[in-house]
């Protein structure tokens, strides 16, 4: 179940992101906008939405807010942007749908697969700031065969908090050293890496649809790799 790395280090538990390194959040998100708000550009609301996620959560980090379910801080955010960037003011019944979208986006081509080869040598765990309930559904969705969901709400805290990335290498018994945070994400994997854990890139170009990402990789991660399939063939699975 461990592998050793080119550190010469034993890896024994992958952490994964889940939104937009596991699972196609624009396409998932703007199919289901689409339907539920028919006169709108449901790519854009898409990207709008997603705009707020990083400084809501770090608003929450920094003790302006209350901590808060990521469905609510969802839901809070798209009624502010439908109202004040499209003049629309939403059913509580459209919230609810456009909100649980985000529990049954769909996974990437490569991921649900990817997760079965990683687990016959390694613990694979999601880790991410959605709650253990909706990614417990995204889960069951695609076919996701987690060993262990690491939700936000057993922490009570948002990525990049500390907390989180500790907060794994303490419930897997593991030391920081041997937990390898995969993401899509730059910031993600910086503050991983600022707790002692190893990472991973994974390439996800169409992230964000139909604009570029607004981040560029860094060169310091001990894996790059072109999608979950081939950090599998990485790791020797």
């Amino acid at each position: 179940m461990t592998r050793a790395c080119e550190s010469d280090r034993v890896i024994k538990v992958l952490a994964f992101d889940t939104f937009g390194t596991v699972t196609d959040w624009h396409s998932g998100v703007s199919r289901v906008l689409a339907d539920v708000f028919p006169g709108v550009d449901a790519s854009l609301l898409a990207l709008q939405w997603r705009l707020t996620y990083a400084p809501t959560l770090a608003e929450v980090e920094a003790g302006a807010r209350e901590w808060s379910l990521l469905d609510d801080l969802h839901r809070e955010q798209l009624d502010r942007v439908l109202r004040e960037n499209h003049g629309i003011s939403p059913s509580v019944e459209q919230l609810d749908a456009a909100v649980h979208a985000w529990h049954v986006i769909p996974g990437w081509p490569d991921a649900a697969d990817s997760i079965r080869r990683l687990k016959t040598r390694f613990v694979v765990s999601a880790l991410s700031n959605g709650n253990v309930a909706l990614l417990t559904e995204m889960a069951k969705h695609n076919g996701f065969e987690w060993d262990f969901i690491g939700g936000a709400d057993l922490w009570r805290h948002y990525k990049p908090a500390p907390q989180v990335y500790l907060g794994i290498v303490e419930l897997m018994q593991a030391e920081p050293h041997e937990v390898l945070m995969v993401a899509t994400h730059v910031s993600d994997l910086e503050a991983a890496r600022s707790c002692g854990l190893q990472t991973a890139y994974v390439e996800r170009p169409l992230e964000w649809g139909p604009v570029d990402k607004p981040e560029s990789r860094c060169d310091d991660d001990l894996f790059h790799a072109t999608g979950m399939d081939d950090l599998a063939d990485q790791l020797g699975c």
